[in-house]
């Protein structure tokens, strides 16, 4: 079932995004060489309620962090450990959290210390491909509409496009319909309205899109070894156009 929001629920999103958006940006200054990847989610918890909100990932289906880390050839839902960064890498962080009872989603690709210009592209493109996906939800378009343009600037790079994983509605549910993928035809699929909240996301690697999950149970890799980017907005769509709800800076 689509939910179209009312402005008082958008309004709730918001709140909630907001509070993952400041966090990602407060956490930045700590992704360097050295740190682990536990000491950011410590840290990200402290800041979310800290700010008056929940974590949504933890306990979530079972998941047991504050934060999803997943580093180089890690797409998503890597697990905080004792793992230290190391210069030259790339990390996406996914952060959710909850306000009121509603959601918020949002995530970023930094990269640690200074990284080569093969994977600084990587990086470029994927949130490029994430701006042009959110231009393209307009009310009147298509879901299809949305994925074309990511396909699109992923695609002109020569990068594979995770097919498995995709993004989805926010509200009451961290996931609610429709899915949203990160490839499509113009035109195709359901029509987007004003009042719909989605999470626009995608996943790109620098190799094959061909993609496994670890023996965890979670944490998603690429099946060559070769880097993956994430970025990630929730947005609503409005008579103006798209509002990035987790906007950041």
């Amino acid at each position: 079932m689509v939910h179209l929001r009312n402005k008082e629920e958008i309004a709730k999103i918001r709140h909630s995004c907001r509070i993952v958006s400041e966090t990602l940006v407060e956490l930045e200054s700590m992704v360097k060489p050295g740190v682990t990847t536990r000491e950011l989610d410590t840290a990200a918890e402290k800041i979310i309620r800290g700010k008056g909100g929940v974590p949504a990932f933890k306990g979530l289906y079972g998941f047991p962090a504050t934060l999803c880390i997943s580093v180089n050839d890690e797409v998503v839902h890597g697990i905080p450990a004792d793992r230290i960064l190391l210069e030259g890498q790339i990390v996406g962080i996914d952060v959710g959290a909850i306000t009121d009872g509603y959601y918020g989603d949002h995530a970023r690709t930094f990269e640690v210390g200074a990284v080569d210009e093969e994977l600084r592209q990587l990086v470029v493109a994927t949130r490029e491909s994430l701006d042009l996906g959110i231009a393209a939800a307009v009310a009147g378009a298509a879901i299809g509409d949305i994925g074309y343009a990511v396909q699109q600037r992923a695609e002109q790079g020569g990068y594979g496009i995770v097919r498995e994983l995709v993004g989805h509605g926010v509200g009451r549910k961290l996931h609610e319909d429709p899915q949203v993928p990160n490839y499509g035809s113009p035109g195709s699929g359901l029509e987007l309205q004003e009042g719909m909240c989605l999470a626009i996301e995608p996943m790109i690697n620098m190799g094959t899109e061909k993609v496994f999950t670890e023996a965890d149970g979670w944490t998603v890799k690429t099946m060559d070894g070769a880097p993956s980017a994430h970025f990630e907005h929730t947005i609503a769509i409005t008579s103006n156009g798209p509002e990035v709800l987790s906007a950041y800076r």
